[in-house]
């Protein structure tokens, strides 16, 4: 009786791998999809309506999935311009909040990173598309040029962000996903008023 129970268990196991690597395959040779596109389409071969015998199953509804895929692509890059904000800016006001960025986004990121191991929620390796880009203009912008477009960058950022976690608060199903998502929002919603405040004075 054990033996085959542990062969069942390989056998799910090795299911489970096949599909990983599957999709995995189709995502590098897909060439259109970006890493957050990517992470949401294993989440969905996971979901437990569907496929639970050859993923071992998601823990979450699709809409609290991308929620975190989305949340953790936009805490990456806040991280990552913050960084660029530290060795590109020579004001103390944006080098202050770039500071705060990767601080309270870097806890923020390993919070949610915390929450959807414990999901079976995938996550995006490296931030999407749209952050890229983001990223790669304000690489090449310089001095003042680069600090408005930065700061500008921010206020965008914080306004999405809030949005995001206001209606995960108010509409997401899993608990501990409502309850990161409700802590973070006043986290965010302060950032928004600094960078608002710091915009306003280089105007």
């Amino acid at each position: 009786m054990l033996s085959i129970y542990n062969k069942t268990m390989y056998m799910k196991k090795l299911m489970y791998v096949m599909a990983i690597s599957a999709l995995a395959f189709q995502a590098c040779n897909g060439g259109n999809k970006d890493a957050k596109e990517n992470a949401d389409s294993l989440n969905r071969t996971k979901d437990t309506t569907s496929n639970v015998a050859a993923t071992g199953g998601i823990a979450v509804e699709e809409a609290d999935a991308k929620f975190t895929t989305q949340a953790a692509v936009g805490g990456m890059a806040e991280v990552e311009l913050g960084k660029m904000a530290l060795e590109k800016s020579s004001n103390p006001q944006v080098k202050e909040f770039a500071t705060m960025m990767v601080k309270d986004h870097g806890m923020a990121n390993t919070e949610l990173t915390a929450i959807a191991k414990q999901k079976n929620i995938t996550l995006p390796s490296t931030v999407d598309d749209e952050h890229k880009k983001k990223m790669d203009d304000l690489s090449k912008k310089t001095g003042a040029d680069f600090d408005k477009a930065y700061v500008n960058a921010m206020v965008d950022g914080h306004k999405s962000t809030l949005k995001l976690m206001e209606d995960e608060s108010r509409d997401g199903k899993d608990a501990d996903l409502k309850s990161f998502a409700t802590k973070t929002a006043p986290i965010v919603q302060s950032h928004l008023g600094m960078i608002n405040k710091i915009n306003d004075s280089m105007k």
